[in-house]
């Protein structure tokens, strides 16, 4: 048989690895019992602090769409446009408009000024003099309602550019190009990523609980993530059919991978209670047992099926059967579980 020295040796290389990463001393971890937080768990939902719909604020014809579901947008773009010919023409109708009362304003203006000199040489009577200050206030009075609608128009026309009133994400888009819309369609909705809040609803006897100012960390599940509350407001008023009164937690800004509709678990510090503590990288979990590698007086792993409680902020969880205090367990369940194999050998 052909020898392959560089397989040989390759192979001899990678048991060598497996053996002195087995003979490595296992991190111990004592099974001790402590005194934490004691916390009320309710379900919530992450909102977004500042949400919008941009609606159309003038009838036309969508012209052209620039973002779409998940597009990031900047503070004062452009999102979409409407058809401006319909509102360039009532713009231009109305300067028109306007410059055909400045110039009957002017033609007041000089005649009743003339009239003003004829009645101090006493060719006209008062009542000439006070049918011309009569035509010139209301030619004044004419202009400015013709400028008032050239100001309008000029407004109106500005909005066929539907732009952003805050950075954000688009979470919504209710329109196509070449759609018609009128005043009021809603057109997109967006949201600001970098505040968000949680929506929790406590019962009304957990109230005296948590107090006016709770503690609260928020659990996020589908992130493995812990957060600490910014602030936390109570309202002051409770839903009459689930008898339960809202509270708002804001979060910090800039929250990674968290956005509106997310569930969480918000957690309420309510007193303080003694619990059996382990890390929770010690856990190893197979199929439906849930177990630890217990050490041994020579630190021999022996696996052990255990009954665990809740996690906390600080990745350890509570033991509530299978384990006694002073026993050691593996902080790290992987390696403990090639320990054990490599014994049995």
């Amino acid at each position: 048989m052909k020898r392959v020295p560089g397989l040989l040796f390759g192979l001899s290389t990678t048991l060598l690895a497996v053996g002195a990463y087995a003979a490595e001393p296992l991190a111990a971890a004592p099974v001790q019992l402590r005194e934490v937080e004691q916390t009320y768990s309710v379900d919530g939902v992450v909102e977004a602090t500042r949400q919008s719909t941009v609606s159309a604020q003038i009838s036309g014809r969508v012209k052209a769409v620039y973002f779409d579901v998940g597009d990031r947008v900047s503070k004062g773009q452009i999102i979409l446009r409407i058809d401006e010919r319909e509102a360039e023409q009532a713009l231009a109708g109305s300067r028109a408009q306007l410059s055909q009362a400045e110039a009957a304003l002017q033609n007041a203006r000089l005649n009743y000024e003339r009239s003003k000199q004829l009645f101090e040489q006493k060719f006209i009577s008062q009542a000439a003099l006070d049918k011309a200050k009569s035509d010139y206030e209301m030619a004044r009075a004419q202009a400015e309602a013709s400028e008032a609608g050239a100001q309008q128009s000029a407004l109106a026309q500005s909005y066929t550019a539907v732009i952003a009133p805050y950075a954000g994400v688009v979470s919504a888009r209710m329109v196509e190009m070449g759609e018609m819309v009128t005043v009021g369609k809603p057109l997109m909705t967006g949201f600001d990523p970098s505040q968000l809040r949680v929506i929790a609803n406590v019962p009304q006897h957990k109230l005296k609980d948590i107090g006016s100012k709770p503690d609260v960390m928020v659990e996020v599940p589908s992130l493995s993530r812990w957060i600490k509350a910014a602030s936390v407001t109570v309202q002051p008023s409770a839903d009459l059919r689930t008898h339960s009164t809202q509270v708002r937690i804001d979060l910090p800004a800039k929250q990674a991978s968290l956005y509106p509709g997310m569930f969480v678990r918000t957690h309420f510090v309510v007193g303080k209670e003694s619990k059996m503590l382990i890390p929770l990288s010690a856990v190893v979990r197979r199929s439906e047992v849930v177990a630890v590698y217990v050490l041994d007086d020579k630190d021999v792993p022996r696996l052990r099926q255990v009954r665990l409680g809740e996690a906390n902020a600080q990745n350890e969880i509570e033991v509530l059967a299978g384990l006694n205090i002073g026993e050691r367990v593996a902080r790290e369940a992987v390696k403990a579980g090639m320990a054990a194999a490599e014994s049995k050998r």
